[in-house]
């Protein structure tokens, strides 16, 4: 065959290919399950499976060794007819001559007894190959159990993790091992969490409290608080360490929380002091660290999100992304495009060796070739260009993962031989567990597997099924690896988030062909920047373009209503969603045979995701028709719409989490907010802004005057200043009107002065004692409804309400947005005050502050109101009219 082909190595392409080589994959599944489990195991119960799995492996080896000798009376092969090489050899060979009947039975009638005696249960072909696999599981099993406890003992030695438990203040020498990165801001009550570096490193040498000093190698985690007077988070000195770097710092150990079980401890750094550098870092990363440098500064220009998602893409550099763009990427599953992955490489060596798809071929089309480089050559280059991505990309679960996949194709092209992606895949998943068993318990190790891995076994068969049922080529193999891909990893994505992404394919889909001129446009502005900024920048602007498209996609497919549905989180809910799955692809199949019933289907789907108002409110019964006010349930927090006309509302406070805000804004069809009114700078009150914020017209921001706590006020503008929205201060008497909606202010009064209130006499001005004493609180009116909503207002605050001249104003409201999310901090003469038909009540479920307090609830229902919470009953939505007033669930 390969003399007719006229190659050296014949005529070969990937769909000409036998069944899948599966070889490696049980000793490759056995190593990545043995070094899971391993890793909690003592040292001596490692060694004592790695014994057990080498002599079980022995005595196989050693069976295998006997079923290798012909059976008969000690007769040698070269004496055995029909043996190899022996007297009858031809006549086994040619039909019908001699010893061909010998051949056909065993060796005849001694040989089966003996054969027989034996009791082998297996054609000899493939009880060897059984023998052989069942060989290599148990000792790379055996491999997998030294490695791992080994690396688990490196945890759980030296005098670290003894200090961490008892919490010892302790002077230590680290050598950093990740790139430093800031916290994302979290909301803990009434706060955000101060900002924070979180850095990885290996403690080297640690000074006690005694002073006396100890060697040791010791992974930990290191929390560095931020001194927002030196430049803000963005400023920290910490955030321009490189990996390798060694330093000498002073803080507090303590033990490491769940899932931190990689490192032996957590060294707090509270005082915000600049790292003591004891060594530089290597050569190679001060290259890398520069190359990195330089594609910031060559981004700098460009459009926010392209700024922001450039580096990520291209070296993993996730710094500038925000929590609202990082919340986009994940609701539509193209979070891997936000950090390096093994797709990066595989563009970047397609330019070197040729398209994928040519991989088991002689014919090439990358600029090797096309140069004149021969194969040998070829594989050197790609194996340095290998080298260097993981150098400047840090060595993530996926990018370890192409690396290592990468180097076995290329230890192929280099001896001449022809390999199938699965083998390599399978190969590289054995050496980097080996090397580092902390792998197999990695999430994103695992889901990057099962990517690639969809790619290479089910994406082909559904990429021929699709093209024998007239789908273009092109696009079936799109659509094949896109639905391949989420098929596998959505079980996974499922334990993680709690959550199935319904456009996971149509995104992947749109952006597919953005991913490589964004990648390689973004490596030659990394590569050209350090020689030559300007050229940098310009390539930089280019590679803007399907940068700024791939998160487009991203915003425009996490702001449709039925982009995602909630799932059982948990192994359970994975393992429900794969059967689902499976029984998907099933009746997908019989869908192909009828087009019409797949349009239908698409239909339906394209329905569900999108959800128009009118057929939503038709089947759902949400939003109510003529809904007055909105309590959205955000968790333990505040947001509150109120109706002003078709497609408008005002929304008074955000509430702690920007995607809860959007949703519920996105249910009700606000389109167009003419007013925000932020009842004080809380967290769980004005975190959420920018959901409000994203994607509708706003007209302006009104707030309390005392502005505290500084960092939520600041965000507050930042915001605001983002997106060209007024901020003014809202104060006592103030009247507005939007549509059919009209509000008053009723508190709080002007700060730091007393006298007249707006509309009364002259009286005293009380400093509030806090923010929840300074919230604005608005009397609104709504066809014939009247409601109060008074903030997070305490008892002081509530009681110089009640003294005010907006004390008449109170009396017999229709509903009441309780203070403080229902706490027990009340008036209870301002609740009798008030006297409200309908009570509601914002908090979380199981918030740890006890929200809504059970004296509250007795005491509004006391006085004849019906009380509703968020926490139990979900979104609410008041309907109705002065005389008529019920209340709609969602």
């Amino acid at each position: 065959m390969h003399v007719a082909s006229g190659t050296r190595l014949g005529d070969a392409h990937p769909r000409q290919e036998g069944p899948a080589d599966l070889r490696l994959v049980p000793p490759a599944l056995a190593a990545w399950a043995t070094a899971a489990l391993a890793l909690d195991a003592s040292p001596e119960v490692a060694v004592g499976v790695a014994l057990v799995c080498l002599v079980l492996a022995g005595a196989l080896w050693g069976v295998g060794r006997r079923g290798h000798r012909v059976p008969g009376d000690g007769a040698s092969p070269a004496e055995v007819p029909g043996a190899a090489g022996g007297p009858g050899a031809e006549g086994s060979r040619a039909a019908g001559g001699p010893g061909a009947e010998g051949s056909r039975v065993a060796g005849g009638a001694g040989a089966g007894a003996s054969g027989r005696a034996r009791g082998d249960r297996f054609p000899p072909g493939r009880g060897r190959w059984v023998r052989a696999t069942l060989a290599a599981v148990l000792l790379c099993a055996g491999g997998a159990a030294v490695s791992a406890g080994l690396h688990g003992a490196d945890v759980r030695r030296g005098p670290v993790p003894g200090l961490a438990r008892e919490y010892t203040t302790v002077t230590a020498e680290a050598e950093i091992t990740s790139d430093p990165r800031l916290t994302r801001p979290r909301v803990r009550g009434d706060r955000v969490t101060p900002d924070a570096v979180l850095v990885h490193a290996e403690v080297r040498r640690v000074e006690g409290a005694d002073g006396g000093a100890t060697a040791t190698r010791a992974p930990v985690l290191m929390i560095v608080d931020v001194d927002e007077g030196a430049g803000g988070p963005d400023g920290s000195p910490w955030l321009g360490l490189l990996p390798s770097t060694r330093v000498r710092v002073t803080g507090r150990l303590a033990p490491a929380l769940a899932g931190g079980d990689r490192i032996a401890g957590v060294l707090r750094v509270r005082d915000g002091t600049e790292p003591t550098v004891v060594a530089a870092p290597s050569a190679a990363q001060r290259l890398a660290g520069r190359l990195r440098a330089g594609l910031r500064t060559a981004t700098d220009g460009l459009p926010a999100d392209a700024r922001a998602l450039l580096p990520g893409l291209v070296v993993g550099d996730t710094g500038r992304i925000t929590p609202e763009l990082d919340e986009a990427f994940k609701e539509t599953d193209l979070a891997h495009t936000l950090a390096v992955s093994g797709s990066n490489l595989t563009i970047i060596l397609a330019l070197l060796l040729g398209p994928p798809g040519l991989a088991q071929r002689v014919e090439r089309r990358g600029l090797a070739p096309r140069l004149g480089i021969s194969l040998r050559t070829t594989a050197l280059l790609g194996a340095g260009l290998t080298l260097g991505f993981v150098v400047v990309c840090r060595p993530d679960p996926s990018v370890l993962r192409a690396a290592a996949c990468g180097a076995v194709v290329l230890l192929a092209l280099a001896t001449g031989r022809r390999r199938s992606l699965l083998p390599a895949l399978a190969t590289a998943v054995l050496l980097l567990v080996l090397y580092d068993p902390w792998l197999a318990r990695s999430y994103g190790f695992l889901l990057s597997v099962l990517a690639t891995g969809a790619l290479l076994t089910v994406a082909p068969r559904w990429s021929a099924a699709l093209r024998r049922r007239g789908v273009p080529p092109r696009l079936a193999e799109a659509l094949a690896a896109a639905g391949a891909a989420q098929a596998l990893c959505a079980p996974v994505v499922a334990v993680l988030s709690a959550r199935v992404s319904l456009v996971a394919v149509p995104c992947n889909l749109l952006v597919e062909f953005a991913v490589a001129p964004a990648t390689v446009l973004g490596f030659a502005a990394l590569v050209t920047a350090p020689v030559a900024m300007p050229v940098a920048k310009a390539l930089a602007w280019c590679a803007s373009w399907p940068a700024g498209w791939i998160a487009g996609i991203a915003r425009a497919g996490a702001a449709l209503p039925g982009g995602g549905v909630d799932w059982p989180g948990g192994w359970g809910g994975a393992l429900l969603l794969a059967l689902a799955t499976a029984a998907t692809v099933l009746f997908g199949r019989r869908l192909l045979g009828r087009p019409w019933l797949c349009g239908v289907c698409g239909v339906l789907l394209v329905l569900a995701v999108v959800q128009p108002p009118p057929l939503t409110r038709v089947l759902t019964g949400w939003p109510p028709p003529g809904w007055r006010l909105a309590m959205c349930d955000v968790g333990q927090g505040d947001a509150t719409v109120l109706a002003a006309g078709d497609g408008t509302g005002v929304v008074v406070d955000a509430g702690p989490d920007p995607a809860l805000v959007d949703h519920c804004l996105r249910t009700l069809g606000i389109t167009r907010v003419p007013l925000v009114v932020l009842t004080h700078f809380h967290a769980d009150h004005v975190a959420g802004l920018p959901g409000v914020l994203r994607g509708r017209e706003v007209g302006a921001i009104e707030t309390t005057g005392f502005e505290e706590p500084p960092a939520q006020v600041e965000f507050v503008r930042r915001e605001a200043a983002a997106r060209r929205v007024p901020v003014g201060r809202a104060v006592a008497g103030e009247r507005r009107r939007a549509g059919s909606l009209d509000w008053e202010v009723l508190w709080p009064p002007p700060r730091a002065r007393p006298g007249p209130l707006p509309g009364g006499p002259a009286a005293p001005v009380p400093e509030p004692e806090g923010p929840n004493d300074a919230s604005v609180t608005l009397l609104v009116r709504s066809a014939g409804l009247r409601m109060l909503l008074l903030g997070d207002l305490e008892p002081p605050g509530q009681r110089a309400l009640a003294r005010s001249p907006a004390a008449a104003l109170l009396s017999g409201v229709d509903v009441l947005k309780v203070a403080h999310h229902g706490s027990a901090y009340q008036d209870p003469g301002l609740i009798r005050l008030v006297a409200p038909r309908l009570a509601l009540i914002s908090c979380g479920a199981d918030n740890p502050y006890g929200h809504p307090a059970a004296s509250t609830v007795a005491a509004l229902r006391a006085g004849g109101a019906a009380v509703l919470r968020t926490d139990r009953d979900g979104a609410l939505a008041v309907v109705g009219t002065g005389g008529a007033l019920r209340v709609a669930r969602d």
